[in-house]
């Protein structure tokens, strides 16, 4: 009797164990595994993802309001800085669905996880467009600066991010149309966020999405270098053989452009570190060497990124800087802000 009843009691433990498990207790057929992981591990997850998301959702935020507002920041380079903001704003939201995933649970439902994950896929593909877009700015404005004005015009640029959108919607609503179509259809149990592409469509968008754009970029910015290189040892040799007065609105524009090619060229320097790691394991096709930590810092790393680029902003931009003191100051909401000389 003794036996018997140890055995029941030990049932019984069994039992309650494996329901606090599920994500659904009250499914135990169908639901899936909630991810047992140490109190510790879980709320530190939960703290540095929640800031990560805050960070770069305020910090974004800040980065729309400023080119958006204040006129004398509406020139082409600045428009790609504000499509960027866009895409890593809505990154920031993202990282709030990726809280939700954290112990492997799902419980918005296939309809909330067919939007996260094709929103997730648009926002990357449109942040490398953008990336790509910035590469080609600056190469024309060190490469070709008497042809800057004349090419990269405010309406080119705005119709190149809009192609730059439409493109990455257009091309992921085709990738994932099967589960477009269905909604859950691959998921094995109740609790699980799971979406197909086949290895077609993959190996597409891998190429399409990082090989394919990730080259463009670093042929762009290695030419850009050694333009800029060639450039600041000829502005040395005219300085120093003809009067600075002939030179000097010239030289100072060369150094604009320079600066601006050096501090969007730390972004995208940047970015290549952040997303190398997340896209190297789609591309070796090894996901299954890395376990769950390394995948959490890898997705995080791949996240953090959003949050860089405005604080690269803050530390090479005084205008940045003085747009946030007046945004933070409600400074904006006074007649003829939007007038302000920040430059």
């Amino acid at each position: 009797m003794t036996s018997t009843a140890a055995s029941c009691l030990l049932s019984l433990i069994m039992k309650s164990l494996e329901e606090d498990e599920l994500c659904f207790p009250h499914l135990l057929n169908s639901s899936c595994r909630n991810a047992m992981r140490p109190h510790f591990e879980s709320m530190l997850t939960y703290i540095l993802l929640s800031s990560i998301s805050l960070l770069t959702v305020t910090l974004n935020l800040l980065v729309i309001i400023s080119i958006s507002h204040f006129r004398q920041l509406h020139t082409p380079t600045n428009l790609l800085l504000l499509s960027l903001a866009v895409s890593d704003f809505f990154v920031g939201l993202l990282v709030f669905f990726q809280i939700v995933l954290t112990d492997g649970c799902w419980f918005l439902g296939d309809l909330m996880c067919i939007f996260y994950n094709v929103l997730d896929y648009i926002i990357t593909s449109a942040s490398v467009g953008t990336m790509v877009l910035i590469s080609v700015d600056r190469y024309v404005a060190i490469c070709e600066p008497l042809h800057y004005a004349n090419k990269i015009t405010q309406k080119r640029v705005k119709i190149c991010v809009c192609l730059c959108w439409t493109c990455s919607a257009f091309l992921h609503t085709v990738l994932l149309k099967e589960n477009l179509e269905e909604p859950g259809r691959y998921n094995s149990c109740f609790g699980e966020c799971v979406i197909v592409i086949n290895y077609v469509a993959g190996l597409a968008d891998l190429f399409l999405t990082f090989i394919c754009p990730v080259t463009v970029i670093i042929v762009l910015y290695v030419r850009v270098f050694v333009v800029a290189v060639t450039q600041a040892r000829a502005m040395r040799s005219h300085v120093a053989a003809l009067p600075l007065s002939k030179f000097q609105m010239t030289i100072a524009a060369k150094k604009s452009e320079m600066k601006a090619a050096r501090t969007l060229g730390v972004v995208i320097v940047v970015f290549l570190l952040c997303v190398s790691p997340y896209f190297s394991v789609s591309l070796s096709g090894q996901d299954t060497l890395f376990n769950v930590s390394s995948a959490a810092f890898v997705t995080c790393l791949f996240y953090f990124n959003s949050c860089l680029n405005p604080l690269i902003y803050a530390f090479f931009y005084p205008w940045f800087r003085k747009s946030m003191k007046l945004i933070v100051s409600l400074k904006i909401l006074q007649p003829g802000s939007c007038e302000r000389n920040l430059l």
